[in-house]
Formats: structure tokens, sequence, C-alpha cells
């Protein structure tokens, strides 16, 4: 692929990495492979459930070890709301209404944002409300991100969705005080995000006995893709510039990559719900931090171990058993007739990963990833969150594999990647470039194909050592569409 002098001062200037680019041309040619599904992940075999005492004890060994560990809450907040109004937006462009239309109609006062929309209303037409809503003379939700909308009323006012994680932050990501929390947010949005945490956060420091430190990053350019036409050139803008897409969550492996702490918690910015419903909430958080610290204490058991020089052989299938038996890492077939120092290689390779507890919720026909076992290309088995575009659903015995899963992802997430010395895996080095989508978009008229990279939780977590976790529906209730918020779980007690 030949690029002029001018495209390559543009990729330079946007600290994008030729090579990247090239590879990223050749997905488009190519695609991306199919994972090879062994089969869903259940209950007992790699989906653990904590029965209530195991849950207490993580949960009082996480309390333990809390004041001690670097704590972060990472809450990816850089998407539009917009999409939560479509059928909203509907009705005020082109005048139609649906069932969902006609409920936002009728209990629009249910809502938590009708007190701040009030202020704006003349008059009650459906679309003086819709316009009062969406549009920039009244809230301008329908150019908001999800963080920045009134999610959840209570007797003193109401809340948005970014207060929500602070105050979950104070709850579970505390370490003496100290609440630590980083948004990924985009361009336009992070002024009004500066100005609501300056506007609410010593209320909030108050009412919890803390102190934050909130911190922003936006998706780095150098992470978008680049775009093409239908014949797999690089498609150019009205100006003969070249045309890069963001890459998706995927990117924000990046701004994961810059975080330090012991401890990450990752949640969604809409997945949140009001003080009442919180308990359930805060317990899972806890014990899946307790757990992964656990964990994380045996993996380094067995690093240093290792690392001795000349382990014994026992030693080494001692760690083999564990990474198979605990950590869900089956090895290739023929293992167990390895030389001692193949084995040897092999295990400390395994071991040496980044550390993720992924809980995982019962299917109640949510779409989004969920829990399977996957073959690796050096011939191992481990467990992946895998999206459904990622199965081939041609293929009978992938198709059936898929549709036999008995939970599926809600993106709550507690990681870890400090390794045995203190210092953090580099974790671009533990994504699955192959585990990428290409979907087709248009500019200015004309069809294109962008390309989105790995996916935060499927393939840029990919070679990550993981544990799943049954945890509570109650931990999940996204806010997909404005009508969500009418639910009983996100409305008062």
């Amino acid at each position: 692929m030949s690029f002029t002098e001018k495209d390559l001062k543009q990729i330079k200037d946007r600290n994008s990495d030729l090579l990247t680019i090239q590879n990223q041309i050749e997905n488009f040619k190519t695609g991306f492979p199919f994972i090879n599904a062994v089969k869903a992940a259940t209950i007992g075999d790699g989906i653990i459930r904590l029965p209530e005492e195991e849950l207490n004890n993580y949960i009082r060994l996480f309390d333990a070890q809390a004041p001690k560990k670097s704590l972060v809450k990472f809450v990816p907040a850089s998407g539009a709301a917009s999409r939560m109004f479509k059928a909203l937006y509907a009705a005020k462009e082109e005048g139609k209404t649906d069932k969902s239309v006609e409920q936002f109609d009728k209990e629009i006062g249910k809502f938590a944002f009708y007190s701040s929309l009030s202020h704006h209303l003349q008059e009650h037409s459906l679309q003086h409300k819709l316009e009062a809503l969406l549009g920039k003379n009244g809230l301008d939700y329908g150019n908001l991100p999800k963080g920045l909308l009134e999610f959840h009323l209570y007797p003193d006012g109401a809340r948005t969705a970014l207060e929500e994680h602070l105050v979950e932050g104070a709850l579970y990501a505390n370490n003496k005080g100290k609440v630590r929390l980083h948004f990924t947010v985009s361009p336009e949005h992070k002024r009004k995000f500066k100005a609501l945490i300056n506007q609410v956060k010593s209320r909030y420091e108050e009412k919890f006995g803390v102190k934050y430190n909130i911190t922003f990053s936006e998706q780095k350019p150098s992470t978008d893709t680049i775009a093409v036409d239908l014949e797999n050139n690089p498609f150019r803008d009205g100006s003969g510039k070249l045309l890069f897409r963001p890459a998706g969550h995927g990117a924000l492996l990046e701004n994961l990559d810059d975080i330090k702490a012991d401890v990450i918690f990752i949640k969604n910015i809409d997945n949140v719900v009001p003080d009442h419903l919180k308990e359930e909430t805060i317990r899972y958080k806890k014990a899946l931090a307790g757990l992964l610290l656990d964990y994380q204490k045996k993996i380094f058991y067995f690093i240093k171990r290792l690392e001795k020089p000349d382990p014994s052989v026992f030693m080494i299938n001692k760690a083999a058993r564990f990474l198979k038996n605990e950590l869900n890492v089956d090895p290739p077939k023929g293992f167990r007739l390895w030389p001692a120092e193949e084995k040897l290689k092999f295990v400390l390779a395994k071991l040496k990963r980044p550390l993720r507890v992924c809980g995982m919720v019962k299917n109640v026909g949510e779409p989004g990833g969920g829990p399977f076992w996957v073959a690796n290309e050096d011939g191992s088995v481990s467990l992946q969150v895998v999206e459904s575009a990622q199965f081939d659903m041609a293929n009978k015995k992938q198709k059936a594999i898929f549709e036999n899963a008995t939970h599926f992802n809600p993106v709550d997430l507690i990681c870890s990647f400090r390794d045995h010395r203190k210092e953090y895996y580099p974790l671009p080095g533990f994504r699955d470039d192959k585990t990428g989508f290409i979907t087709e978009k248009s500019q200015s008229g004309k069809t294109l194909k962008a390309q989105e990279l790995p996916g935060l939780w499927n393939g840029a977590m990919a070679d990550w050592n993981t544990l799943f976790v049954e945890v509570p529906l109650i931990t999940f209730n996204p806010v997909k569409t404005v009508n969500d918020l009418l639910r009983k779980e996100h409305q008062p007690e």
C-alpha cells in the first residue's frame, strides 16, 4: 500500500503507526477469523458460584486488604445518549409514534429529569416535550453523554449516572477515605463532566467522609482505525485526506494501560441503580475483588517457586494442575509427555499475565457477549468473553454452542495487571489482534468500510487469566432506552 508524503505526514501528526495501518488494511482484505468455541462456560465448568459463607469470606478478605492496596474505579463514559432516544427522535422529526413513545408521554412525570424538564415546558403537547428534552434550547439530552443525564430521583433531588458512580466508588473503591475514579470521555463533553464534578464533589465527600481523586482521559487519536472504500483502498474525505474513525471501546485498552493501581474495578456508565438497591452490587464487587486478590496470591506463589534455580518436577506439575483446575487453562494435547523444561516454559508464560475476575449474570435474552471455553492458537483452551459476531453462525456446531450459553457478560470486571515484582504488564501485549470487527458506514453519501479494534473485554483481554463468577441479576440494570428508567429498578423505593 503506497501512501503519499502528505499521507505520511498526516499519519505521523496523529501519532499513528504506519505498520499498524497497513495491518488494518490487510484485515479489510482478509476479514477476521471466527473464534473456535469448545463449549459454553457453565456453573461448575468455568463459572464459579459463591455460597453465602464463601461470599462473606471474600468480602472480609477484601475489606482487610483494601487499606493496603491502591484502588481505582474505571468507567467508560464516552458513549453518547442519542441511541437512548431513537424512538423519540422518530416521533419528533417524522411524527412516528409507537407504544414506547406513548409510554414516555403518559409517564413523563416519573422520570428523574422531569423537574429539570418542566422549566422548559411552556405547553404540554408531545412535540413540545420532545423539543424541550432533546433540543439545544431545552435540556439538550440528545447531544449529551449518558453520564450527564439525570437517572434517579431522591428526596433531595435528581442524581446523574456519573454521581451514582461517585457513590459506588465511596462504597467499595475506598482506600482509607481516598476514592479514585477515572472516566473515559469524549473531547466535546469533557468540560461538562468537569463542571458537574466541581458542582457535586464536595457534597458527596461530606456525605461519605471521603476525598475524591477524579481523572479523565479521551480515546487516543492514535488508536483510530483507517477507513477504506469497497475496493479496500484508503477512503479519503472531500479534501483528499485519509479518513480515520474511532475504533470502538477496544481502543480504551490504551487508557486502561495508563492506569496504575493494584485493583481496578471496571463498569459501564449506565449500569447503576438507586441507593436502596445498591447493597448486592457492593457486596459482590467486594467479594470479586477479594477473590481476585486471593488468586493473585496463589499465582505469585507459583511464579516465585518456578523462578528459583532448577524447580522440581513435582512443583512444575503442581503449578500445571493449578493452571488447569483453578485458572481454567487446559494445556495442549500431549502436554503430559512434554519435557520438564518445556512444561516450565509453558506454565510460567501462562501464569505471568494480567488477571481479571468477570461477573456473569444468568442469560435472560439480553444482547451481548457471554462466557465460553475457546481454543487458542497454541493448542490450549481457556475462558473468553465472546460476542455473537465472533461466532460462525453458519456452522451448526458453533451456533449450538452459542445458543447453549447459560450466562452473559454484564461488563462487571475486577482487574489487576501488577506482576509479582509490583511492576505492570504492558496490556497491548496481551491482546488478540485477530478479533476485530468490520462494518459498513457512509460518509458524504459514499459507502465505506470501518474497523473496530478487539473489544475491551473480548479480544483486548483475550490473553489474560480469567475467572468467571455468577453475580445476581440485580447488579445488571443498564439503560439502553429512555423508558428503561421507568423500570422499578430505576425508580424511587
